[in-house]
């Protein structure tokens, strides 16, 4: 590696969202179950309005609406209608170029510059340990429990406590990925009890299909950041948009911190529109969940594999041999999961999707523990 360049950085390795081995025969229907995104696309008639708006509104010479005004309002709107309040305002939003920047955008502000860590609970989330990496910013790691994947709170405060550089920021997912949990009384009131000089980031990317939320927590807590995303629920994982729910005083930091311009104005304006047809588009979530729930009593009866319960739009699992295996007999029959956290992370897709989903888990499972 060229001496200009960060000696660390050659151990890293690149975050790769899909597999890229070679398979020696490509199956005939690829299912793309392993990240997380709605099965549908935008209806017809809202893409033929993102066309327009790429034809005839936006103009390609200009810079985006670098202050995300309009946008943040409609965010403001649909956070308090899904939280059942009247209060957050635009004030309280922060946009960014997917949830990813937000991550990031916290730990610059938490960390970068002085000594400092972040708090994770493994199984969860890679993004956390890999941006803090990239800033050269340690990551202390709790466990969970094994049948529930609830987090140690005893051993997480043991880690504040003891840690070398002082804790910053606790990340959680709610509900977690890719373990599928909501979390719980006992890890809401730890994560409560925190003093305020630890900022704790609930990520909610699978609000929609939980409908557990924390919003209202940042309206007293004012080391409290809620992060979303139009990537799930809202259909827009090509458009890269997240969003953050805090105070107008950790908001004008992160105004501070993040890129101008950092969302494009297909983007911001395929947010409004979305967001302008969120009951349209929000009707799938019975659909999800009800696929989840016949997903998962078929696989609680398969052999050799555990299937936990889902608050999110995918289902956890683990084979009672080596998951690795499970994965890639899967991935050549044709479904895409996502191994990760000793187990697999499948994505809820159509009735057709999670069908052949069960046909190729029964007919890997029964080959033997390993699936192979």
């Amino acid at each position: 590696m060229l001496p200009c360049i960060r000696p660390d950085l050659a151990t890293f390795a690149a975050y790769s969202a899909h597999p890229e081995e070679h398979l020696d025969s490509q199956p005939a229907i690829i299912d793309i179950l392993d990240t997380n995104e709605c099965a549908y696309d935008l209806p017809e008639a809202l893409k033929d309005k993102l066309s327009f708006a790429y034809l005839q509104e936006i103009a390609s010479n200009r810079y985006p609406d670098g202050g995300h005004g309009e946008l943040k309002a409609a965010i403001a709107t649909y956070a308090n209608e899904s939280a059942a309040l009247t209060t957050i305002t635009a004030a309280h939003i922060s946009v960014g170029n997917g949830s990813d920047e937000l991550i990031r955008s916290l730990l610059i502000a938490t960390c970068v510059g002085r000594s400092g860590s972040i708090l994770v609970a493994d199984p969860t989330f890679s993004m956390y340990g890999i941006l803090a990496a990239t800033l050269g910013i340690p990551v202390v790691r709790v466990p969970r429990s094994e049948e529930t994947f609830a987090v140690d709170v005893d051993a997480a405060q043991a880690a504040i406590q003891t840690s070398e550089q002082p804790v910053r920021v606790v990340f959680m997912v709610h509900p977690n990925s890719p373990t599928a949990n909501a979390l719980t009384d006992a890890e809401l009131a730890w994560l409560k009890q925190l003093p305020t000089d630890v900022l704790v980031v609930i990520d909610e990317a699978y609000f929609e299909f939980s409908q557990q939320t924390t919003v209202s927590e940042v309206l007293t807590r004012p080391n409290w950041v809620v992060t979303r995303t139009f990537s799930k629920a809202f259909r827009l994982a090509a458009h890269r948009v997240g969003y953050s729910v805090t105070s107008p005083e950790i908001t004008q930091v992160l105004e501070k911190v993040r890129l101008p311009y950092n969302l494009p104005s297909l983007s911001y304006r395929s947010a409004q529109i979305a967001l302008a047809h969120r009951q349209e588009l929000l009707t799938v979530i019975a659909e999800v969940q009800a696929e989840r729930a016949r997903l998962y009593q078929a696989m609680t009866q398969l052999p050799h594999f555990r299937v936990w319960p889902s608050d999110a739009n995918f289902l956890y699992g683990r084979p009672a041999g080596d998951p690795a295996s499970l994965f890639q007999t899967l991935r050549q029959q044709g479904t895409n999961v996502r191994h990760t956290g000793g187990g697999l992370r499948i994505t809820i897709g159509t009735p057709a999707e999670n069908q052949r989903t069960l046909a190729h888990l029964q007919q890997a499972l029964t080959a033997g523990p390993s699936g192979s």
